[in-house]
This record gives structure tokens, sequence and C-alpha cells, in this order.
């Protein structure tokens, strides 16, 4: 299929069946944060699943071609990066199970109704106005600060989006784990799963994955430890895995 590219733009491999997604590096391009997250959550066959803050539609695309979910659903305030996620969903024909939702996570829950997905993931922005310099460039900026929406937001829209019983992905930074406990099981989402990222094997975690269960009791299962490199610049084997190389 022919699409196409706005200036500054470029089509780029996900190696997994195919599929291809439209990014921008001048404004802001996936990481590998929303690739392993991609591999953490789990759809089962017939579910629904709402990606909030989806940017170009990375995790929505990748979970398409991972999992055997019914339909899936990318929501974005942004509205570059809203269109450029459509454009790659009609790259790849994937038009009949996914669709991009140009809205404010604030409002997810009167924009679907309660209790209409059966799981939510989330990659948010990471850090807070007291974290770091707040990069210049307003579409970076919204990914990694929280400009337009806090992890209140994101976690109390879940809540309210999932049905009974339903699951919660998301990958953070470990050093805001006590907050993202405390404000899960205040919205009666339980902490279920919890793998710990590293960058190499002698190095402190980077990222957090987490699933939590809406209205699970309290138990929660540490995985092994997920180490990227082996030695610089060669992945892990399991990390070649996630990828699809």
């Amino acid at each position: 299929m022919t699409i196409k590219l706005l200036e500054g733009e470029r089509l780029d491999e996900l190696q997994r069946n195919g599929y291809r997604i439209i990014q921008n590096p001048h404004t802001f391009c996936f990481g590998m944060d929303a690739v392993l997250l991609s591999g953490f959550a789990r759809v089962k066959p017939g579910e629904r699943a709402l990606d909030l803050g989806t940017g170009t539609g990375i995790i929505p695309i990748l979970l398409r071609g991972k999992t055997k979910g019914r339909d899936f659903t990318g929501l974005e305030i942004q509205r570059e990066s809203a269109d450029m996620a459509r454009r790659s969903v009609a790259y790849n024909h994937l038009e009949d199970s996914i669709s991009i939702v140009t809205g404010d996570i604030k409002e997810a829950a009167a924009l679907f109704g309660a209790a209409s997905f059966d799981v939510v993931t989330c990659n948010p922005p990471y850090m807070t106005g007291n974290h770091g310099l707040v990069n210049p460039e307003q579409p970076k900026a919204i990914a990694r600060h929280e400009i337009l929406c806090t992890l209140e937001d994101v976690i109390g829209q879940t809540a309210r989006v999932l049905r009974p019983g339903g699951r919660f992905y998301l990958v953070h930074r470990p050093f805001r784990l006590a907050e993202i406990f405390t404000c899960l099981v205040q919205h009666r989402l339980e902490p279920k799963r919890m793998r710990l990222v590293y960058p190499f094997a002698d190095k402190e975690p980077n990222m957090v994955l987490i699933e939590a269960l809406l209205g699970g009791r309290s138990r929660i299962t540490v995985e092994k430890p997920l180490i990227v490199y082996e030695r610089p610049g060669v992945y892990t084997d399991e990390i070649t895995d996630i990828y699809g190389y």
C-alpha cells in the first residue's frame, strides 16, 4: 500500500508480521519501553484492549501482531501523533481491528464508557515537573513529563474503563514504585505481577513492568529480572525474541 509521508516522517520496520510504523524523529519515536510492554501484556482471544497515550500507535499494532485479542483502541491527545497512528494502521490493513481516537486520557471513561475494556495498557510520562529538564520540544516534553496527565489520571481512568477482573499493564521507572503501588491499590487495582528491567546484569534496574487486576486479591509475583544487554551493543536472547529479530 502507498502511504503519504509528511515532511520529516519515515516508515520503520517493526519485525513483526511485516508491520511498519510511521514516525517523525523530530517529534517523538517509540522506545524499548513500548516494545517490552507489548511483550509483557497479555490479551486473550476475544478481549478488547485500550492503550492510553498511544503516541503513534506502536503498542496496539504490536499487540495485534502478538496476541489474539478481538480489537484494540489507542487514545492519543496530540493530533499529529494520532494522525500518524491512523496512517500506520491503514498502511498495515488493520482498520478492522485497531481504532485510533484523538482525546484526553483524563476523559477516557467519558469517551468509552465504564467497564468497556478487558485490558488497558499504558506507557505514560515518567517524570513529574520536579524530575529532570523538560524538553523544549512540546511533543517530546508531553511524552516524558506529566504535563497533560498525571499517574493519578492514568490509574484513575483505567479503573473506570476496565471491566471487573480486567487487567492493567504499565511500564514505568522503579524510583516511583511506592507511589505507583499506593495509587493502584487506592483504585482497587491490585498488583499481581512485576518484572524489573536491567540494562546490564550488574547495573541497577531502569524500568519496571507491572500487571494489576481490578478487584484482585492481595498477592504479587515478582518475575525473574529481564536483562537487556549481554554486552555493549549486543541484546540478550530474550530481548531479541521480544523484538522478533
